[in-house]
């Protein structure tokens, strides 16, 4: 299987995730436990690595994130100028 890079990142959805994990004043440890609360195992470790965006989310996971931070998924996989930095 070939890996593949979108503008050097495996994600769209990190440093938003990252953002809305930051305004709710979430740790990641926090947050990966709120996601295993919704079936997904995920460590402190893979919110870090996709949160810089070394490793890749599943639609499934996308889904969850936006359920556990409270936003729509168009909006952590949005792009926009501000964030391309």
């Amino acid at each position: 299987m070939k890996i593949y890079s979108y503008k050097g990142k495996k994600n769209l959805c990190g440093r938003r995730i990252k953002m809305a994990r930051a305004e709710k004043r979430i740790t990641q440890t926090d947050l990966a436990a709120r996601v295993q609360t919704q079936g997904i195992t995920l460590e402190r470790d893979s919110i870090s690595r996709i949160e810089i965006g070394t490793r890749f989310v599943t639609d499934y996971e996308l889904k969850i994130f936006a359920k556990v931070l409270g936003v729509s998924m168009e909006w952590l996989t949005a792009e926009d100028e501000a964030l391309q930095q």
